[in-house]
């Protein structure tokens, strides 16, 4: 067995460590004897995204962001949401989830049209959300580190991810936080997020290989030292 990994723009969008859930994915999967390959497709170069099993898109501020939308509209834009509309695993966090919308619309009332992969949109304000949090998830709980401004609303056409424990998550208002649409998974949980839930991590890999093989096949880890950083969290925001 062997998955396939392509970290979109890492040239562009890579805050706060975000290329650790890369490398976290990478390592769980060769932790069970499973291959794996980790191709870059940074800004300006293009790919058959159809030939990979998990895309990584991570964080990024309204600059970054507003660096890609001409990339986005040569055609890598149409590429990303037909590889999500086929189910291909997607880990988007931030920025990354943001651009996979409809649009974002900046505090001062600049719009960006995004790819629309995801039924959602996100508007900018002055204060932004910021802090450790946690949300509940159909894999358990989910511990990170949140700093936006983006207030995102989700549509009919996708589910949240998961409910707020502590925290903001995606607009402070409703509960919700991240989406879930096919094999996508956003959220706004930096940090970077994987190597701290496990468990999150397992269910993204769990979508690929059941989408390439049919099956998934995970063998159990020793996780003891990702659950104590899990639990430390959890701990601290919730004193549970």
């Amino acid at each position: 067995m062997e998955l396939k990994i392509c970290h979109i723009y890492p040239d562009v969008l890579n805050l706060y460590g975000d290329r650790g859930n890369v490398l976290t994915m990478k390592k769980r999967l060769e932790w069970r004897g499973i291959g794996c390959t980790v191709a870059e497709l940074p800004l300006g170069e293009r790919a058959a995204l159809s030939g990979f099993d998990i895309c990584f898109i991570g964080g990024g501020q309204d600059f970054e962001q507003g660096l890609l939308l001409d990339d986005l509209r040569s055609g890598k834009g149409g590429e990303i949401k037909a590889a999500a509309e086929d189910g291909v695993a997607f880990l988007c966090v931030c920025g990354g989830y943001q651009l996979m919308g409809h649009s974002y619309e900046t505090h001062t009332g600049e719009r960006f049209a995004f790819i629309g992969a995801l039924d959602m949109e996100t508007v900018g304000a002055r204060e932004r959300m910021i802090g450790n949090f946690a949300f509940e998830t159909e894999f358990g709980a989910v511990v990170g580190f949140e700093n936006h401004s983006g207030r995102t609303r989700l549509g009919g056409g996708v589910k949240p991810l998961g409910r707020v424990i502590r925290g903001y998550g995606n607009n402070g208002e409703d509960g919700t936080e991240g989406a879930r649409y096919k094999n996508v998974f956003g959220t706004y949980s930096h940090g970077p997020v994987l190597p701290k839930n496990p468990d999150f991590c397992d269910a993204i890999l769990a979508a690929a290989l059941e989408r390439r093989y049919g099956r998934a096949e995970l063998a159990p880890l020793d996780d003891f030292s990702e659950r104590e950083a899990h639990e430390s969290v959890l701990r601290s925001l919730t004193g549970a």
